[in-house]
């Protein structure tokens, strides 16, 4: 393990809450649980992605002062969009880690150390989530969850002589385009549906912080019909049909896929079938609980992944753009319109292809 990712590591603590905020988030209160006044002005994605991606956040390692920052700028958005809080703390849900050491360096997990035990430390990490209610008498008991991850890999090895794991297509991208939704939908006609926003941590380590949601959910899951991911849409993918367009991991498994391009949005399903996209981010977690889940993606197969490359510099704002607002149209339509049903055989049993 090289020096920077030590320096990484060393920063996974156990903190109490308040220290979190203050040495994390650059705060000593997390924001108001009353909901703040709604934002007119709409953001381009792109500076979402920047101020996710910045330096500044030290590549947003789960549990890491970085990713602590980023949490809290994500839960300004959304308290800044008037949604309510949906979390344990205001818009934050505490998600408590166990730090062990292996083969591999150390890793992650849910839980605390047994009482007995005499190896792992405590870490703190945090989703952050905020929910508007639905309008409607007969649908607003249901709800949508809509996510994205906001962690990535931190500090690591150097590559071209920089350390720092930015992440910003995996998954500010991502993240940004969560945040329109949520800000369009909190400034249009209330939907029908309740939805759920919920940007995730723990996502690299194991798609840990989907877990974690999943044990203590902000709205009931027998009455959660659907959960749509987000997940690297900060460049155009040729196999789509090009900027603005995306695919859908797991199409034929349920009607999602087929709803969405019914109502002419520039959704199809996933080009890559083998690389079992379907499995490999957050809403494979919610599709192992009977919940129709999927996640739009325009990844390209670059050479950036995992990569310090994965920067700001290399994002396509227009296309960010178009991806984000066919985001906000199929986040309405599921809250407006018919729930997503499994296909015969489409949910899965397993992660595994």
């Amino acid at each position: 393990m090289s020096n920077a990712e030590r320096a990484n590591l060393s920063s996974l603590a156990p903190l109490g809450m308040t220290a979190l905020l203050i040495l994390g988030c650059g705060g000593a209160n997390p924001p108001s649980t009353s909901p703040g006044p709604r934002v007119p002005a709409p953001e381009r994605q792109i500076s979402i992605v920047s101020a996710l991606a910045d330096d500044s956040m030290q590549g947003r390692r789960t549990a890491t002062r970085g990713a602590l920052r980023a949490a809290r700028y994500l839960a300004g958005r959304l308290q800044a969009y008037g949604l309510e809080p949906a979390g344990d703390s205001a818009y934050f849900q505490r998600v408590s880690f166990v730090v062990s050491a292996g083969p591999e360096g150390e890793r992650l997990r849910l839980g605390r150390p047994a009482p007995d035990s005499l190896g792992g430390v405590m870490a703190q990490g945090l989703n952050v989530t905020g929910l508007l209610r639905g309008g409607d008498s007969a649908l607003a008991r249901e709800a949508v969850v809509v996510g994205a991850h906001y962690d990535h890999l931190g500090i690591g090895r150097p590559v071209n002589g920089d350390s720092i794991y930015n992440g910003a297509d995996d998954d500010a991208s991502g993240v940004a385009a969560v945040l329109t939704a949520a800000r369009d939908l909190a400034a249009g006609p209330r939907p029908r549906r309740t939805v759920v926003f919920v940007l995730l941590t723990g996502e690299e380590e194991g798609a840990l912080g989907g877990q974690y949601y999943l044990e203590h959910p902000a709205w009931p899951l027998e009455r959660t019909v659907a959960d749509l991911e987000v997940e690297m849409i900060g460049r155009p993918d040729s196999l789509a049909g090009g900027p603005g367009r995306l695919w859908l991991t797991g199409y034929e498994r349920s009607t999602m896929g087929e709803q969405l391009a019914a109502a002419g949005l520039p959704v199809l399903a996933d080009p890559r079938p083998e690389q079992n996209f379907f499995g490999r981010s957050d809403n494979i977690v919610f599709a192992l609980r009977g919940i129709p889940a999927h996640t739009l993606s325009s990844y390209n197969m670059n050479t950036d992944y995992h990569q310090p490359g994965d920067d700001v510099g290399a994002m396509d704002a227009e296309h960010l753009e178009r991806a984000a607002a066919v985001v906000s149209r199929a986040v309405r339509l599921l809250a407006d319109g018919e729930a997503p049903r499994w296909h015969p055989g489409g949910q899965p049993t397993t992660a595994a292809p």
